[in-house]
């Protein structure tokens, strides 16, 4: 399984920069995407930048994250990760639900 983390750039000049998430501070490559300003988010994995993604793409990403661990660790309570879903009736896409555009 592979599983990009969410890292916030610090710094980046060229094709590298440094990076935090998750408790850690990363070199990270930034072929794939190029030189980015501090504050931007992007997914990482296996030591590159794969693409930016927003604040909030980025928390849901960590609560996911957090989620896997508890599952790891035996928890099986996951309601407090996915407050977003679990505290909404669900509902069904536009194309299932027979609206016309």
């Amino acid at each position: 399984m592979c599983i990009g983390i969410p890292m916030i750039v610090l710094a980046c000049r060229e094709d590298t920069g440094e990076c935090e998430g998750r408790g850690r501070r990363e070199q990270i490559n930034f072929m794939l995407l190029g030189e980015q300003p501090p504050g931007t988010w992007v997914l990482t994995f296996q030591g590159a930048a794969l693409r930016t993604m927003s604040a909030d793409e980025a928390e849901q990403t960590a609560r996911a994250l957090d989620a896997l661990d508890a599952v790891i660790g035996g928890e099986d309570n996951f309601d407090r990760f996915f407050t977003d879903l679990t505290e909404r009736a669900p509902e069904l896409p536009a194309h299932l639900r027979g609206d016309k555009p």
